[in-house]
């Protein structure tokens, strides 16, 4: 027998119901208030005169009676056997969501709020769509593996792994961090520096949190990762855009002296260049000098192709002012939702603390398997494959623009899971309408500069397209489609800027 629905509407509107008039009454009103304001929808099943009775503390006849006289009315359908409906004849009642229209610009939210709405978000493809960037190939990531050590954790760890965690992170797998990191990247680093969070885009928001106060100055590179300009944008900080050229970060000594310093030095976010060892060594002498602090988001440096990619900034550090940030989203799945933050000692406690009131720990058992798949040297094994494998095709991705698109110039990158290409000057807006209308994505390479002091950003006109999760065969239709673009004149009409890839 299907199980009866439950009635908290008619509930809530029989006891709210006039109580001068009949209990019959009193729930014929309710019936009708319920179907007309769509709390029940044509077709729903009602519960039946013995169930309702006894839940709305009446007679089995009060309801019987009510029943009958709105089904007279029209409101229900009742069949033998089957139970009590609302009418399906009755016109559809518009939703209460849908009817509650608020006006835009009335809804009574702080500053911060407005700037971070006025970001745009961060929205991520759920799917591999040519080119989207930033996600690696889930279809090459060893899945058995994974639920054969997801299955084994839960069998041996059981209950401890469904509790409250540590904020600060599970120590395994910090210790296994913290090998993997000094190992690989030169990190200077213990377990106890380790904060795992959910994704370094909530370590930009806490260390936003923590170390910027309204007004103070952020040095971003230009271009530059939207992430980390929406994170310091919202915390009140003045962002100051810093010129990237071949060499990484070029500052003046014209720009203020800032609070703190964000960088993309083993791979610049969005062109793929290196921060030189001078530029390096310049940055954290003058930040010593200032008293500033500098964040090295070392997003992507697993994925490196060509040559070995210099060791992280952080290990040059004597004077502990670098935050060195990564990411396993990039090199194991974005749905993981853990990432890391090396903390300075005087930043771990006050960090763990904002960690607490912000979503507490990120998933223990997540945590967990990540730990036994670094240790048992699975990690290791899926990033040399994942190595060659994005390799080959970012080489496959510029052989087939350099064969096909002569108005399209990729810049080059050692390494990563996307790449910049130069369209011509004054005609990104024209080509990327042409790609969205053949059915490509092609994230826009303006949206990623910001201007100074109020006036307009100089932008560089181009895409940073996405390779990684794209097979051989799917880069190629792509590419094909691309260059069958016809490209006659330059479009007016300024397609939406594409969110970029959440980290």
């Amino acid at each position: 027998m299907p199980a009866q629905p439950q009635p908290p509407a008619l509930i809530t509107l029989f006891e709210n119901t006039a109580t001068t008039a009949g209990l019959r009454d009193r729930l014929c009103a309710a019936l009708r208030q319920a179907i007309s304001s769509g709390a029940l929808t044509a077709g729903e099943r009602l519960p039946s005169s013995r169930l309702l009775a006894c839940d709305l503390n009446l007679s089995r006849v009060t309801v019987e009676a009510a029943y009958a006289q709105v089904e007279a009315e029209g409101y229900l359908q009742r069949h033998t056997g089957k139970g009590t409906f609302v009418s399906q004849s009755l016109p559809r009642a518009p939703s209460a969501r849908k009817s509650k229209v608020v006006k835009p610009g009335l809804a009574r939210i702080s500053a911060r709020g407005q700037k971070i709405v006025a970001t745009g978000g961060c929205r991520d493809p759920q799917s591999p769509v040519a080119f989207a960037a930033g996600s690696p190939d889930l279809r090459a990531f060893p899945l058995k593996i994974w639920k054969q050590m997801t299955a084994r954790q839960l069998r041996v760890e059981g209950e401890r792994l469904l509790g409250y965690g540590d904020p600060q992170g599970y120590l395994p797998l910090r210790e296994a961090l913290a090998r993997y990191l000094q190992q690989s990247r030169g990190v200077s680093c213990t377990a106890a520096q380790i904060l795992i969070t959910t994704s370094s885009q909530q370590a930009l928001q806490l260390l936003a949190m923590l170390l910027i106060d309204p007004a103070d100055s952020v040095w971003l590179e230009q271009p530059g990762y939207p992430g980390a300009r929406n994170a310091f944008a919202s915390a009140g900080a003045d962002i100051c855009a810093i010129p990237v050229d071949d060499q990484g970060m070029a500052p003046d000594p014209a720009f203020p002296i800032p609070r703190l310093i964000y960088l993309t030095p083993s791979h610049h976010y969005p062109t793929g260049v290196s921060l030189s060892l001078p530029r390096r060594l310049h940055l954290l002498e003058f930040a010593r000098r200032h008293a500033s602090w500098i964040i090295e988001d070392d997003y992507d440096s697993e994925l490196h192709y060509d040559g070995r990619p210099l060791p992280a900034m952080q290990g040059l550090d004597k004077h502990q002012q670098v935050i060195y940030l990564g990411t396993f989203s990039k090199v194991l799945f974005p749905s993981l939702r853990l990432a890391y933050a090396v903390l300075p000692p005087a930043l771990v406690a006050p960090m763990v603390t904002l960690r607490t009131v912000n979503d507490g720990h990120s998933s223990q058992l997540m945590q967990a398997v990540t730990a036994e798949f670094m240790h048992t040297g699975h990690f290791a094994s899926h990033l040399r494959f994942s190595r060659q494998l994005y390799h080959s095709r970012r080489d496959h991705l510029l052989a087939q623009i350099g064969q096909k698109i002569d108005w399209l110039i990729p810049q080059v990158s050692a390494g990563g899971l996307q790449l910049a290409a130069h369209l011509p000057a004054g005609q990104e807006q024209y080509f990327s309408t042409l790609a969205a209308q053949a059915g490509i994505e092609t994230p826009r390479l303006s949206p990623l500069f910001t201007g100074n002091g109020g006036s307009p950003a100089q932008h560089q006109d181009g895409w940073l397209l996405g390779f990684s999760a794209l097979t051989p065969s799917e880069i190629t239709t792509a590419v094909n489609r691309l260059a069958s673009l016809k490209v006659p004149a330059i479009s007016q009409t300024m397609p939406a800027a594409t969110s970029q890839p959440r980290r």
